[in-house]
C-alpha cells in the first residue's frame, strides 16, 4: 500500500527573504521549498545560501516538509549549493532545475549526497528524456517548469494551457510510470484567483499530486483543489461498500452508481480515503 505524503501545495520562497522564511513556519502548505536560484540575485546568492542552511538547522517546520532549489547544474554556484546541504537533518530532499536528460540526473543524485531529488523539467530536452530522468535511482519526484518550459518551446500564452498540454501529460506519465511524485508549475496571475482555481483543478485532472506556488495566497486554493470532497469521500464509501457486498454474494461483477466496478475502481476509492484520513490527521 502506497503511503500517503500529503504536497498538495508546495510553496517557493526567496531564500534571501528572511521574513518569507519565518512567515513560512505558520502557513498551511505541505511543502517549502526555499529557493537559491530565479528568486536570488547574483550578489546574494552566497547570503540565501546561508540563510537556507540555518533554516533547516533551525527546525521549526512542523508537517510541512523543506526542501531547498539549488542553482542549475552548470552553474559556478552548484556545487557550493550541494556542498552546503550534503548531510544537513531536517531536509526533505533537494530540488534542481533544469534537468535536461538522464546525465543530468545522475550528477544530481551523485552531488546530492543521499538526500531526494526533485528534477524540475523546465525545456524540450527535459520533457523529451522525461522519463530516463524519472527512472534514475534517487529521483523522487518531477516538477514541471512551466514558465521556462513555455518558453523554450516558443508557445503563445493560453488561459487553458493547450499548447503544454503535451509536455504536462508527457511528465506526469513519466513520473507515473517511475512511481515517484509529480508536481505542477506555478501560476504568476497573482490576482486571477479564478485562473488559479482552474489551472489547478486541470493540473488534478491532469493527474499531478499538487501545485508549486509563489505566493501564500495561493496555498488555500491548492489545498482544497488537491484534496478529496465531500462528495468525493461519499461516492468512494459507496462504491466500496457495494463492490464489497457483490464479493460477499459471491458475485463478480456489481455497478454503483450505474457504473461498472472493478477491483481498479476500489483502489482508487481507498487512496482517496486514505488521503483524507491523513489531511484530518494533520488538522
Amino acid at each position: 500500500m502506497d503511503e500517503i505524503l500529503l504536497r498538495r501545495s508546495v510553496l517557493f520562497l526567496p531564500g534571501a527573504n528572511a521574513r518569507a522564511i519565518a512567515k513560512a513556519r505558520t502557513l498551511d502548505c505541505d511543502a517549502v521549498v526555499i529557493d537559491l536560484e530565479d528568486a536570488v540575485a547574483p550578489a546574494a546568492k552566497d547570503t540565501a545560501r546561508d540563510a537556507a542552511v540555518a533554516a533547516v538547522k533551525e527546525g521549526g517546520w512542523g508537517h510541512r516538509a523543506l526542501l531547498i532549489r539549488v542553482n542549475a547544474l552548470a552553474t559556478s554556484w552548484s556545487p557550493d549549493d550541494f556542498a552546503a546541504l550534503a548531510g544537513l537533518d531536517g531536509l526533505a530532499g533537494i530540488v534542481v532545475p533544469k534537468v535536461a536528460d538522464a546525465a543530468d540526473a545522475a550528477v544530481a543524485v551523485t552531488r546530492s549526497g543521499g538526500l531526494p531529488v526533485w528534477a524540475m523539467i523546465e525545456t524540450s530536452a527535459g520533457v523529451q528524456a522525461a522519463e530516463d530522468i524519472a527512472a534514475t535511482p534517487g529521483i523522487t519526484a518531477l516538477v514541471a517548469g512551466t514558465t521556462d518550459l513555455a518558453a523554450d518551446l516558443r508557445t503563445r500564452r493560453a488561459r487553458d494551457r493547450t499548447p503544454l498540454l503535451y509536455s504536462l501529460s508527457r511528465i506526469v506519465v513519466a513520473a507515473r510510470a517511475a512511481r515517484i511524485a509529480v508536481f505542477d508549475g506555478v501560476f504568476v496571475a497573482l490576482d486571477d484567483a479564478a485562473g488559479l482555481a482552474a489551472e489547478a483543478e486541470q493540473g488534478r485532472d491532469l493527474g499531478f499530486d499538487g501545485k508549486t506556488l509563489i505566493h501564500p495566497g495561493q496555498i488555500e486554493t491548492a489545498n482544497r483543489v488537491f484534496s478529496p470532497s465531500s462528495e468525493d469521500l461519499v461516492f468512494a464509501q459507496g462504491l466500496i461498500a457495494a463492490y464489497e457486498a457483490a464479493l460477499a454474494n459471491t458475485r463478480g461483477v456489481t455497478t454503483y452508481a450505474g457504473k461498472l466496478v472493478e477491483a481498479l475502481h476500489v483502489t482508487a476509492a481507498q487512496r482517496l480515503l486514505r488521503e483524507a484520513e491523513a489531511i484530518a490527521r494533520r488538522g
